[in-house]
């Protein structure tokens, strides 16, 4: 689930933020990624994922 939410935000955020990020070092632009990634996937989009999970059939073992 974490990969989910996380490699798909990653994406879109180094889209759209490519001409500023371009302009930064490695350390940097990683740290500004993950200033904004980490926000949007904890509070925006996992607790989104667990709902929707909570309505998925679920399997037990027998």
């Amino acid at each position: 689930m974490i990969w989910v939410a996380v490699f798909p935000t990653l994406t879109i955020l180094n889209l759209a933020l490519k001409p500023w990020l371009t302009q930064m070092g490695p350390v940097l632009r990683t740290f500004v990624l993950a200033t904004i990634a980490v926000p949007i996937v904890i509070y925006g989009l996992m607790p989104r994922l667990h709902r929707l999970r909570a309505h998925l059939p679920i399997r037990t073992a027998s």
